[in-house]
């Protein structure tokens, strides 16, 4: 079905360039010898625009009235078509928690076209649980609110952390229930429905190349290696040779900088499979990701990941590393010398260490060139661990330090950042110790307190979207109360900037909140 909605320009370059599945069945199987399968939406009952982010909107060319339209729901919804969507599902691999899964594809993503907007820009949109495709597997290709909801959110507010994404133009309620079971314990039940729709330069992730190397196509992976190239990466210039290592160099420096982001905001993403690793070096596929509250670099909120950990927060960089060593691998036919691979894998180390060494002298509001810098830094953390210590709100406090500490009694100045009184006092001589030598650092520096708080705020967000706090969402919105999505979704635009009138959404996870579903660990259900 058409739709009178304002049409946009789609310039579908991925199904025009690429090859597609001979097949045209919407049926569960092995795709060979193609890059994606032509699938449409599966239509809902009720679709209803839940919320939208306008910036998103117009970032692919809609004007500020348009979602208002009614066909703007039942496209975004999956119930309606934009003159030029050419829909279609892609065909990938992937190594999941350490072991190659073979073909996955997207089992429950569809994307509709390629958006160009008037500056020349082009936006990939895709719809989250729009039902089934040939990649589904033994799922029914919907998703739930909880977490297209979770999704949603977290996509802006990473953008506005300045943190690299895929973004969200809308959350569309089905009017349909899914069955979940949310803890994989047996106890399925039946949740309302909705839809997100996902925005960004491309979806290509890294096994999108794994798979037609795991099935030694080396036609088709070269084909989409240089197709890869000419859309997403057209700066690069050269023969096709050079151009070739140019992109895998440029790839594994994103992603250093990808990982860097995630360890100074304390995002943890839950489920570092290779799928999910974005060509652009964007966040992509929020599952059971989380912020760090209290400092524990061993913490993962995926419930799936619980006794293994491998996706832990400390971790993530390392695990982003040997996903890059996975995708050199895959690319060993394209770019068949083993030294210039392992190049691009050194230069995502160096690019990492020399950037996160910058990160964290500026999270602590340190200068580049201070002597022992380094020590307090790790000093610093050490104790954020010991002292059980809330990670976002202790940076904020720290840059919020007052000019002099005599007279102050330096734990008292930190604020509630404690989860714990007994581990507090415990720390508490060390802690005052590392207070008084970052204090006397900082002091003499060759610039303002003012200046140097400035700084540190910049680099230290005031609002990160805590699980606790999406779960009220969720639990709100579940019960028909959209306002406080509304009002993350304002609140999450200046994560920088204090406001006061939102204080309470900053708080540092309250104790009921520890072992309450969906605030503290998260499962990969959805």
């Amino acid at each position: 079905m058409t739709t009178s909605l304002r049409p946009l320009v789609f310039d579908n370059r991925f199904v025009r360039e690429l090859p597609g599945d001979p097949d045209p069945r919407n049926t569960r199987r092995q795709v060979l010898g193609a890059a994606w399968s032509a699938v449409e939406p599966t239509p809902v009952s009720a679709p209803s625009l839940l919320a939208h982010a306008a910036d998103v909107a117009e970032l692919v060319g809609f004007a500020p009235g348009d979602p208002a339209h009614p066909d703007f729901a039942r496209v975004f919804g999956g119930n309606a078509l934009m003159p030029g969507m050419q829909p279609y599902a892609a065909c990938y691999g992937g190594h999941q928690f350490g072991h190659w899964a073979g073909q996955l594809g997207d089992g429950r993503a569809i994307t509709l076209g390629e958006a160009l907007n008037a500056r020349g820009e082009r936006w990939e949109l895709q719809l989250k649980g729009a039902g089934p495709t040939p990649y589904s597997r033994t799922a029914d290709g919907r998703a739930v609110l909880r977490s297209s909801l979770r999704e949603f959110l977290c996509s802006e507010a990473m953008h506005h952390l300045g943190v690299p994404t895929t973004r969200a133009l809308s959350l569309v309620r089905t009017g349909d229930a899914v069955l979940r079971d949310m803890f994989y314990n047996g106890n399925a039940a039946l949740e309302p429905g909705a839809i997100v729709c996902r925005v960004a330069p491309s979806f290509i992730r890294f096994g999108n190349f794994e798979i037609f190397a795991a099935r030694d196509d080396a036609a088709l992976l070269t084909r989409l290696v240089d197709f890869t190239i000419a859309r997403d990466f057209p700066h690069l210039s050269g023969d096709a040779a050079s151009r070739r290592v140019a992109w895998l160099h440029e790839v594994a420096e994103r992603t250093a900088q990808l990982m860097v982001h995630w360890m100074r905001v304390g995002f943890v993403h839950g489920v570092m499979n290779t799928d999910n690793m974005s060509i652009l070096g964007l966040t992509i596929d929020y599952g059971p990701y989380g912020w760090v509250d209290n400092f524990d670099p061993g913490w993962t909120p995926n419930t799936t990941d619980a006794q293994g950990r491998r996706y832990r927060f400390g971790q993530q960089p390392l695990i982003a590393q040997w996903n890059l060593v996975r995708l050199a691998e895959a690319l060993i036919t394209v770019i068949p010398d083993e030294a210039t691979l392992q190049s691009a894998i050194d230069h995502y180390a160096t690019v990492y260490a020399r950037e996160y060494e910058a990160m964290n002298r500026a999270k602590f509001g340190l200068l580049p060139g201070d002597e022992d810098a380094d020590e307090l830094v790790r000093e610093g953390y050490a104790l954020l661990y010991d002292a059980e210590m809330d990670f976002t709100r202790f940076f904020r406090a720290l840059g919020d330090m007052p000019d002099t500490l005599s007279g102050h009694d330096p734990l008292a100045l930190l604020g509630d950042v404690f989860y714990d009184d007994a581990r507090r006092d415990a720390a508490r001589e060390r802690l005052t110790a590392w207070l008084a030598r970052w204090h006397g650092r900082v002091s003499a520096q060759p610039r303002s307190a003012s200046e140097r708080r400035a700084a540190m705020h910049a680099v230290n967000p005031w609002f990160v979207l805590r699980n606790y706090v999406a779960q009220q969402a969720i639990d709100a919105a579940t019960a028909g109360d959209d306002s406080l999505v509304h009002t993350l979704l304002e609140v999450l635009r200046t994560p920088y900037d204090e406001q006061p009138a939102h204080t309470a959404l900053t708080g540092r996870r309250p104790d009921w909140a520890r072992h309450k579903a969906g605030c503290s660990m998260l499962s990969c259900s959805s």
